[in-house]
């Protein structure tokens, strides 16, 4: 497989990088559909742990099954598929070799009191995604959480032990905590500060949400405002997005969050490409939806992506 010159004008940003690491990287990016144009869509299956199965699986039975979502991200032609480590060890051997895969490493769930302090538990290892061929490891942090700086910390060391193992490590920056209320979670400057956050701990695929037209912290506003800085469409924020992780040297990802019509899913991704983001990282809206209707609505994705739609 050789890579095209989109995959490695994106895999020369990463200077510092081993060929392990910078080779699972081209995997992704050449995978699928979308292989070679540097734009990505990943489904991740990680719900069942964060929102239980019933909220996540019970719209679409089906899904159940991990090797459901295995073939769904198969045969729709994605670039990788992304889960908690009994959802890979489900499907590994029967679909090896067939599918990019990230391992998530951290995981959180909703039977934790709410007062709790926002964080998750350490749940794989680097050597388990060694084991299961996986291409990356998935990390999730909370800025704005009291527990922001120990996650913080737990990345840098793993991120340091699969990087010297030549695997790449994918940060999903979720804003969430005592610092923040709801609105701040998805504010532009607080998204685009925790791409910055993910970039800086030494992310090669930052996972964020997008984000609203709200401003969050006084000081931030001040210079938006100052500055003229546009967040008055999806797709201006995006482009402030990609700004914050190192003016677009690091591959960008948005999630698709809980399921929605199709139209605005559609919309969501025209806005991400014009903006200048890589692609979509999209679960329940993908899986939540029958076979065909999911098939068909990723295809579609995937042309929008291509600029054709």
């Amino acid at each position: 497989m050789r890579s095209t010159r989109h995959v490695q004008k994106i895999l020369q940003n990463y200077e510092t990088d081993n060929p392990g690491v910078k080779g699972n990287l081209c995997r992704i990016l050449m995978n699928g559909k979308l292989g070679g144009t540097g734009k990505l869509i990943i489904l991740p299956v990680d719900q069942g742990f964060e929102h239980g199965p019933a909220r996540s699986f019970a719209p679409n039975p089906a899904s159940y099954d991990p090797h459901y979502h295995y073939k769904l991200a198969i045969n729709a032609g994605l670039n990788a598929f992304a889960a908690p480590l009994g959802m890979i060890e489900a499907g590994a051997d029967t679909f090896a070799g067939q599918i990019p895969t990230i391992l998530k490493v951290n995981s959180a769930n909703s039977l934790i009191p709410k007062e709790t302090p926002k964080t998750q538990a350490i749940t794989a290892c680097v050597d388990d995604a060694l084991r299961l061929g996986c291409s990356a490891i998935g990390f999730t942090i909370y800025p704005g959480s009291s527990m922001a700086l120990e996650m913080f910390s737990e990345i840098s060391a793993m991120r340091e032990e699969a990087a010297a193992k030549g695997i790449p490590t994918v940060i999903w920056s979720y804003p969430r905590g005592e610092a923040l209320d709801k609105a701040g979670e998805t504010a532009a400057d607080i998204s685009s500060y925790a791409a910055q956050i993910a970039a800086l701990l030494g992310a090669h695929i930052i996972k964020v949400k997008l984000s609203s037209d709200q401003l969050s912290l006084s000081e931030a506003k001040k210079v938006y405002e100052d500055e003229g800085i546009d967040i008055s469409s999806q797709a201006a924020r995006v482009k402030d997005v990609m700004k914050s992780a190192l003016n677009g040297r690091r591959i960008v990802v948005f999630s698709g969050g809980s399921k929605k019509g199709i139209e605005s899913v559609y919309d969501d991704a025209r806005a991400i490409r014009d903006g200048g983001g890589n692609g979509s990282i999209i679960g329940r809206n993908s899986f939540q939806r029958n076979y065909p209707d999911a098939l068909e609505m990723l295809n579609n994705l995937i042309e929008i992506y291509k600029g054709k739609a």
